[in-house]
């Protein structure tokens, strides 16, 4: 499908068309998913103490925070549809953000719509069953559906996404209510600080504790269509975090409340248990349709960001070009959502078949992602060294003690990933995918040179002076 183009012939690009609210609806989305229905009774289980629970999920948020800061400076000095990818083109070159790219669009980005997309084919056919492949039906058409939502318009898909976040936030708002109003355990709920975890317990608690809160850097692809200038990012960050942290905080607490430290740690569905004490055996209904809306909202936000990948890659190789054309009238890159789409759906027929398509989908993208995520935040150090003249709107705070404190944990969640899962077969599927990578990205380069070869030899043929013909 063609771009359209404005008129003097410029090649149609991004414009602010997505609202404050739209753009922090879009962020929360993201990262308020099927997470935080499941890690609070793990993070328990390995604290095994009220306060040091507490503790962890503030630590989590203070990292994010940091890493927030960060990309506020990066967004805010350089908005582009291409975020991360942008970012480390700007540092590192074409071709080690090609390579990011490559893994947003074939490990990180779609893997994740793909295991969201189970989560809610989980959930949905727990209300309507829709037979032996209900799961995986209920996935397929998931992607599906959203995919052609998005490709109608970015403003459909961005009021859509408000609304859903909404509807997840009044249920989150249903389990905190229920925590505090049901008639405490016997044990007490709380015992701060009573005995100090190991220092390697609490750095795997906050491992968890910083994938719930995953996603917020994801704002970045979208700073270039957030209306109020470079500085509206900064906002749209700030504000994010801080609901997402508000919720979090206060869910915990009131789990805490309704179940105690040790029916936390020992429950599988802390949500569906709490609300179950507070309201009735109708619950796990309900907590059904909560936990799909929020693999909903978070599907629906990492495809809009997901597409901005592939079209940012395709505006830097000749080759992928058709994947840089933005449809003006509807404010879609619309074959990067197609692209997207095709491989989500393939890794959802794929994972239909796998035993355990969740914990795969962590040990294949979390050491990648957390690896990028570490050079994004030493861009920041190398971009204002760089180009020291640039404008920056917006500059990280407590310079360089906060980009120092958010790569020392990048590094620290790349390293545990990988000792997590080095035995893994997820992990050398990783491998092979990357290494499929970097020979794509030697394909382009020759292809590249090639054609630069061929340009400088039609120049030089050009410039010479026409033979002499026979009289």
């Amino acid at each position: 499908m063609s771009g359209v183009t404005s008129a003097g012939g410029a090649r149609a690009e991004p414009h602010r068309l997505l609202t404050m609210a739209g753009a922090v609806a879009i962020v929360v989305g993201i990262v308020v998913g099927a997470g935080i229905f499941k890690t609070p009774s793990m993070v328990a289980g390995i604290t095994q103490d009220a306060g040091w629970l507490v503790a962890v999920w503030i630590a989590g948020a203070l990292v994010s925070l940091a890493g927030a800061l960060c990309y506020a400076e990066l967004c805010s000095a350089h908005p582009h549809a291409g975020g991360d990818y942008h970012f480390l083109t700007r540092a590192y070159g074409k071709k080690l953000s090609f390579l990011y790219a490559w893994a947003k669009a074939m490990v990180i980005n779609t893997g994740s719509i793909a295991l969201l997309a189970f989560v809610f084919g989980d959930y949905m056919s727990r209300v309507v069953d829709l037979g032996a492949h209900s799961t995986a039906l209920w996935a397929f058409a998931v992607v599906v559906l959203l995919t052609l939502t998005n490709l109608i318009g970015l403003q459909l898909s961005a009021r859509l996404q408000t609304a859903m976040i909404l509807l997840v936030i009044v249920g989150l708002g249903a389990i905190i209510v229920a925590g505090f109003s049901a008639a405490a355990p016997a044990t007490a709920p709380y015992s701060a600080f009573a005995a100090t975890p190991p220092a390697g317990l609490l750095g795997l608690a906050l491992v968890f504790v910083l994938l719930t809160f995953g996603g917020w850097n994801e704002a970045a692809y979208i700073s270039a269509e957030v209306r109020g200038g470079p500085r509206a990012i900064v906002r749209v960050l700030v504000y994010s975090l801080a609901i997402i942290t508000a919720l979090y905080l206060l869910v915990n607490f009131a789990l805490l409340w309704g179940l105690g430290l040790d029916g936390l740690a020992a429950s599988k569905a802390a949500g569906a248990d709490v609300l179950g004490r507070a309201f009735g055996p109708w619950a796990e209904v309900l907590i059904g349709i909560l936990v799909s809306l929020a693999a909903l909202t978070s599907i629906n936000s990492t495809m809009i960001v997901g597409a901005r990948t592939n079209y940012a890659l395709g505006r830097n190789w000749a080759l992928l070009r058709g994947l840089g054309r933005w449809q003006a009238a509807r404010g879609t890159p619309v074959n990067s959502y197609l692209l997207q789409a095709g491989i989500s759906l393939t890794l959802v027929v794929f994972a239909a078949f796998q035993a355990d398509g969740f914990e795969t989908m962590v040990e294949f993208t979390a050491p990648v992602f957390w690896s990028f995520l570490f050079l994004v935040g030493l861009s920041v150090f190398l971009l204002r060294m760089r180009h020291p003249d640039i404008k920056r709107p917006f500059r990280t705070p407590l310079y360089p003690f906060i980009p120092i404190v958010f790569c020392l944990s990048c590094a620290y969640l790349a390293y545990s990933s990988i000792a997590y899962a080095a035995s893994k077969e997820a992990v050398h599927v990783s491998l092979l995918v990357m290494l499929f990578g970097l020979a794509a990205l030697l394909g382009l380069t020759l292809h590249h040179n090639g054609r630069r070869r061929r340009r400088a030899a039609a120049c030089i043929r050009g410039s010479r002076p026409a033979p002499a013909t026979r009289r």
